[in-house]
């Protein structure tokens, strides 16, 4: 496979995995909403549905260590994932959240699962497969692709909803599941070097503090992005009474807003340096976030929307570049995915936490609050670098 056939693979798995998220942390609200569920009940589909994500930690070790059925350790992982979730896609439209509550939340779980399990082979071939060098530009075409996903599913699902139903769109995004799987059959993964061989002692890396703290960081920030943009949508509806159609287009613009923040935060990263760039993401979310409270005018909803894009792309990128930089080649899927599950875990507090506030307080106290949040990752920053440009070294492990 060539380089650009391989960048085009990565990219199309994490479109195919920000299409369906875009869905679930944006748009599922709405969704949920129509079967008359309380915002509280929403945030627990979240939650709920966000748990593989958290507990992936397992299926990165199953990746790391088990050559399924000699065709490789993570492409198999890889095709299972996208069957699952597209499978799951297809039941959705067969089940009523309202009087199947408990039924749905388990169809959450399950479409979230397979999600969990490509996306931690997916983490792991990329960092099997590419030289310290192209890292960053990796992670540009990952987040970029998870970021298109979302700007083609935020602007055609309203729309689609609208003259269709919403069982056309769970087919489209079953569809979109299926899209990689041709690059993924093509794919050769590449021969295990010794230093990738898989060792238990190299989780005592997680012992170290700055290892411990960049986990809380990843936590801190997918809280308050995650649950900032759950309720952007209803609070939009409540505030404006939008259409369907206008909430996809304004998660459009937020989606644009990813693309650019996710591209720039790359290059950024290594020109300012890992910390500097932390530093700015925490400041850009924290003002992108607040402003989000104030938004009394209908025109101003269309370049806030944008930045708090921006804050989220530029944030994430940043936060997975240093999350891979940190990456121990023997337990490579692994270690990756435990800091992604503590971030997806900080994602399925920010659900229940904002849905659960937005009931208490209202949207514009909620986006404050989460805001205030936010800067928690301040106080992280000094634990995760100190002094050195590295904090903690995993090859003395």
């Amino acid at each position: 496979m060539t380089k650009t056939a391989r960048y085009a693979m990565f990219a199309m798995l994490y479109f195919a995995q920000g299409a369906v998220l875009s869905y679930f942390t944006a748009l599922n609200s709405l969704y949920l909403l129509g079967f008359d569920l309380t915002m509280s009940q929403v945030g627990l589909v979240g939650m709920v549905g966000l748990i593989p994500l958290v507990l992936k930690i397992f299926l990165g070790m199953l990746s790391d260590r088990v050559n399924l059925l000699g065709k490789g350790h993570r492409r198999p992982y890889i095709i299972m994932g996208l069957l699952l979730q597209a499978a799951c896609l297809l039941t959705a439209p067969l089940i009523n959240p309202g009087r199947q509550y408990g039924l749905f939340l388990g169809l959450a779980f399950s479409m979230m699962t397979g999600m969990a399990l490509y996306d931690t082979a997916t983490d792991g071939l990329a960092l099997d497969s590419t030289p310290k060098e192209e890292e960053g530009a990796i992670q540009g075409f990952m987040v970029g692709g998870r970021a298109l996903g979302v700007v083609l599913i935020s602007g055609v699902i309203g729309i689609l909803v609208e003259r269709t139903s919403w069982a056309a769109a769970f087919a489209l995004l079953a569809v979109l599941s299926l899209l990689p799987l041709p690059f993924v059959f093509a794919a050769r993964e590449p021969a295990r070097r010794p230093d990738q061989k898989f060792e238990w002692k190299a989780f005592s890396a997680f012992k170290a503090w700055p290892l411990i703290a960049l986990g809380l960081l990843g936590a801190v920030y997918s809280l308050v992005i995650n649950g900032a943009n759950q309720i952007m949508n209803p609070f939009l509806q409540q505030r404006f009474n939008i259409s369907l159609g206008t909430a996809g287009l304004v998660t459009t613009v937020w989606g644009l807003g990813v693309v650019a923040g996710s591209l720039a935060g790359g290059k950024l990263a290594d020109r300012w340096g890992h910390r500097q760039a932390a530093l700015r993401a925490i400041l850009l979310s924290f003002g992108s976030i607040l402003l989000l409270a104030f938004v009394v005018k209908s025109w101003l909803v269309w370049p806030l929307a944008g930045l708090f894009g921006l804050a989220y792309g530029f944030y994430e990128t940043v936060y997975f570049a240093i999350a891979m930089d940190r990456t121990d080649p023997r337990i490579a899927a692994s270690m990756f995915s435990i800091l992604m599950a503590v971030a997806n875990l900080g994602t399925g507090i920010g659900l229940g936490l904002a849905g659960g506030l937005v009931d208490l307080a209202g949207f514009a106290t909620t986006f404050a609050i989460l805001a205030v949040i936010n800067l928690a990752g301040l106080i992280l920053l000094p634990a995760i670098f100190g002094r050195r440009k590295q904090a903690v070294s995993l090859e003395a492990v």
